[in-house]
């Protein structure tokens, strides 16, 4: 038997869809910022994004965990590195064309780690 209550809609705070949109929220509209965010609205952002969040997902600025997968580094590679603050996409291209000696060494961590990760998960 089914309920006659109507069923309640999940919400999350803007934070959180932020974050499961890959983005910034500092960086997202005052209305997405002041607003709670519908698992509908989410699953719609993610199916059909606006202007404002293609935009942000190809130039940024990009939260850490971004920065840190396009880097091919792990987010505490990045602190370690001396990365802080998000970075845009070119700011992104630069440092990867730079390949600062950090760089190089915390991608060789993350690479050992995945496979090491990969091992156990095969054993």
């Amino acid at each position: 038997m089914s309920s006659s209550k109507p069923k309640s809609v999940q919400t999350m705070k803007p934070e959180t869809a932020a974050k499961k949109l890959g983005v910034l929220l500092s960086a997202t509209p005052a209305e997405f910022r002041e607003g709670v965010v519908s698992r509908d609205e989410l699953n719609e952002l993610q199916a059909k994004p606006p202007a404002w969040l293609v935009e942000l997902r190809r130039n940024g600025p990009h939260p850490k965990q971004v920065v840190a997968a396009k880097l091919r580094v792990s987010v505490s590679g990045l602190i370690r590195g001396g990365v802080t603050e998000p970075l845009t996409t070119a700011e992104i291209e630069a440092l990867k064309a730079e390949n600062p000696e950090w760089l190089e060494h915390e991608r060789s961590v993350q690479a050992e780690t995945r496979k090491e990760a990969q091992r156990l998960k095969e054993r």
